[in-house]
């Protein structure tokens, strides 16, 4: 059996060539903290970012055609991340209902894709 803690890190990858456009893409248009990045335990390049109690780690890679893989950040306001993606004219993807929580998905400029979601609880609990 395995006790599991937490998630520690989601890793991401980009082509080679956007790292830098991938950087600015996290910080700014998402608005993470970059972290420092032990960057002499690493052969390639990459960037660190906060996120909540976890790190997302942005490496790069061979781009691969786009899959259902993705990573899924649970978010306090669901409507308000909407509007912010949108602004910055982020494409918002809409998802099957799952019980009790509300989401959507995009799709990062490198191909990643991500869902932001939101925890809602049952209007009639079980009893």
């Amino acid at each position: 059996m395995i006790n599991f803690k937490r998630t520690d890190h989601i890793n991401i990858c980009v082509a080679p060539e956007r790292l830098e456009e991938a950087r600015a893409f996290y910080k700014d248009v998402l608005g993470l903290d970059p972290i420092q990045r032990p960057d002499h335990v690493f052969k390639v390049p990459g960037y660190w970012f906060k996120v909540a109690d976890i790190e997302l780690h942005v490496g790069i890679e061979k781009p691969i055609a786009r899959t259902f893989r993705h990573t899924a950040f649970e978010v306090s306001d669901l409507a308000a991340a909407r509007k912010h993606l949108e602004d910055y004219g982020v494409q918002i993807f809409e998802e099957p209902a799952i019980p009790n929580r509300i989401r959507f998905t995009f799709i990062d400029p490198f191909g990643n894709r991500m869902e932001l979601l939101e925890y809602r609880p049952h209007p009639n609990p079980p009893r």
